[in-house]
């Protein structure tokens, strides 16, 4: 066995449907099993999978169990050399993964590589993650991608050959098993983002290199998993706190969030100036400032990893699309 493809779900059987019917009619020279982790579906997903791709092996989970701990149950039992992560909301081209994996083949050095990310008119999403740090909080990111460019590739760049990153973006990921039995399997104290930034930075110290192979390519059809709102936006920034607290410690992670309160801070002042001016009739201006209200409360309760919010974003997210 080559690949193991690993697809968490929650809720999004159209879109898992899709997802599967791309994988068979797209690799067809690798050996590869499907492992399905479903955290606790209610629409059907699971008897729908076993209806129609009988050969998908399935962890039914009654709760949703968040991304790292239910991909930590498919890595458990996982037969294959590598790991291929996948979104529900991802379809892959003709080729896409053979070049994964030709790459990683020839690549010994490589715990990971993931491909070129693209919407569904086939323009270029971001595909590549830096590692955090105060710069990339407080900096532009454009401006940073701009003025070293080398240190952080982005979509704006047409790569044509392989190029090493910090990270991935995870909803297309292959990995190898002999990086993931290095270093261990996924932090469950994530529960939603930053799982895999984390893991290539624990894979990273080890002196694994992870890669962007461009001409893979892969359509994600980013925000369906979740879509942007409160919740998923508090999980988010427990899990950045989370990650810069177990690598950088208590203080820097203490000036992070200082940071991040000083730029929360101006964004709800900048939309309630433009919710006033448009007299709340700009539904878009509106949000923003519903989304920068609720966060800077979530702060100045001392970012509660109990508060109903955070619970409620739990019990309602089971993928993501960053």
């Amino acid at each position: 066995m080559e690949l193991s493809i690993i697809i968490i779900n929650w809720n999004t059987q159209e879109l898992l449907s899709n997802c599967l019917s791309s994988i068979y009619r797209t690799i067809k020279e690798i050996a590869f099993e499907i492992i399905l982790v479903d955290n606790g579906s209610e629409d059907g997903s699971v008897p729908f999978v076993k209806k129609h791709f009988s050969s998908v092996k399935i962890i039914a989970n009654t709760d949703n169990r968040g991304f790292g701990r239910a991909n930590n149950q498919a890595l458990e039992i996982m037969e294959g050399r590598y790991a291929l992560l996948l979104n529900t909301d991802t379809v892959l081209t003709p080729h896409a993964v053979a070049q994964l994996y030709s790459f990683m083949e020839s690549t010994p050095d490589a715990a990971m590589a993931c491909g070129q990310l693209l919407n569904s008119d086939g323009s270029k999403q971001n595909s590549i993650a830096a590692f955090p740090t105060l710069l990339t909080l407080i900096a532009n990111t454009s401006l940073l991608e701009h003025l070293f460019p080398k240190r952080f590739p982005s979509k704006r760049y047409h790569h044509h050959e392989p190029v090493e990153v910090d990270s991935g973006i995870g909803a297309c990921l292959l990995v190898r098993k002999a990086a993931i039995d290095d270093v261990g399997m996924f932090d469950e104290r994530y529960f939603f983002f930053f799982e895999e930034t984390d893991w290539a930075y624990q894979m990273h110290r080890k002196g694994w290199k992870t890669y962007h192979v461009p001409n893979a390519h892969i359509y994600h059809l980013q925000g369906q998993s979740i879509g942007p709102n409160i919740r998923s936006r508090i999980e988010f920034y427990r899990s950045r706190y989370i990650y810069f607290r177990k690598w950088k410690g208590s203080f820097y992670n203490t000036i992070v969030r200082i940071a991040i309160a000083i730029r929360l801070i101006i964004n709800w002042l900048s939309s309630s100036i433009a919710s006033g001016a448009t007299l709340c009739l700009r539904r878009n201006i509106l949000n923003r400032w519903i989304l920068y209200s609720g966060l800077i409360l979530w702060h100045l309760k001392g970012c509660p990893e109990s508060d109903l919010i955070v619970k409620n974003t739990r019990q309602r997210s089971g993928l993501r699309s960053q």
